[in-house]
């Protein structure tokens, strides 16, 4: 059996950070800030949307129903969903979106703030697995099986200039651009440096492990990432008490104590179950590991508490 009647694989991952650079043996695009989505499509059937953990996500996006009627044969689409307002990726607009559950709310946000699909790889195409074919012929494919609407958009791709796409990206304040090694193949689950991700702002995904109230409406969120296997703490991000993600965080059970060694400073902290995952942006990394100028990005539920591996300098 095919991989689009298997529905079995897993997106491939970035597994690199770099500055801007220029390489003929690179292609550059943008980096969009919003959710990895795998898209399973048939012309002459329906759509399936999956997310990085293979969950079947299809009911939340009802504006993308349709965008199978824009590929030329059976395929699968690997690529991002968005919500643009104002002519830029609004990522917390998409975390709320991803988060829904009543379908009342979903058709409301499908009007206010409909989700686009932008497709950026093909991995599979009228009955042909392509995981094994170079990137360049896989990005030929795909531009050449999709017809773009609003709904759905295949990536722009820039030969060998990443500096100038990256100084757009800066002006426009955009996230930032991917580079992707020409002849690469596509890794499904696995990270690889074949793909390096150039950003304006770093970010990172933390298990939420507790809550420390500051007043004036706002909480400070107690981080953790697992290291070898434990998870350990990571600092504090600052999050408003209004809000879905305030109300899930503080409905979990809590704890009787924290779930790793707490400096000082947490005295006050509510510990709860470590089983909710938020993204963090921030300017760079302190010597000491953690975040300068950090912003809470939203929850995600994407992604396990254990997949939320420190970061080790060096």
């Amino acid at each position: 059996m095919s991989l689009f009647e298997t529905r079995d694989i897993s997106p491939m991952l970035i597994g690199a950070e770099s500055e801007a650079f220029d390489s003929d043996d690179y292609t550059f695009e943008l980096k969009l800030d919003g959710v990895r989505c795998l898209a399973f499509l048939d012309p002459n059937g329906g759509v399936e949307l999956r997310n990085k953990r293979n969950l079947m996500v299809s009911p939340i996006y009802p504006e993308l129903s349709g965008i199978n009627k824009q590929v030329k044969g059976r395929c699968i689409l690997d690529g991002e969903l968005t919500v643009i307002v104002d002519g830029k990726p609004q990522f917390s607009e998409m975390q709320r979106r991803a988060l829904m559950t009543d379908p009342f709310k979903i058709k409301l946000s499908a009007t206010k703030f409909p989700v686009n699909f932008t497709a950026f790889d093909i991995l599979h195409d009228e009955g042909k697995d392509l995981m094994a074919h170079p990137l360049e012929d896989r990005q030929e494919r795909l531009k050449r099986g999709v017809r773009e609407t609003d709904r759905l958009a295949v990536t722009r791709i820039i030969e060998g200039q990443g500096k100038a796409l990256y100084a757009l990206t800066e002006q426009h304040g955009l996230e930032g651009i991917v580079a992707k090694r020409k002849g690469s193949l596509y890794h499904p689950g696995k990270r690889t440096k074949d793909w390096i991700k150039c950003k304006n702002l770093l970010d990172d995904d933390f298990v939420v492990c507790g809550y420390i109230h500051k007043g004036q409406g706002m909480t400070s969120i107690v981080l953790g990432q697992y290291r070898s296997g434990e998870l350990v703490y990571k600092g504090h991000v600052t999050l408003g008490v209004a809000g879905g993600s305030y109300r899930r965080i503080t409905s979990l059970p809590p704890l009787p104590g924290p779930p790793y060694t707490a400096p000082s400073g947490n005295e006050n902290a509510v510990w709860i179950e470590p089983r909710l995952v938020c993204s963090v942006k921030f300017m760079e990394r302190t010597a000491n590991g953690g975040m300068r100028q950090p912003v809470f990005k939203g929850l995600r539920d994407d992604k396990a508490p254990s997949e939320c591996i420190e970061k080790r300098s060096g």
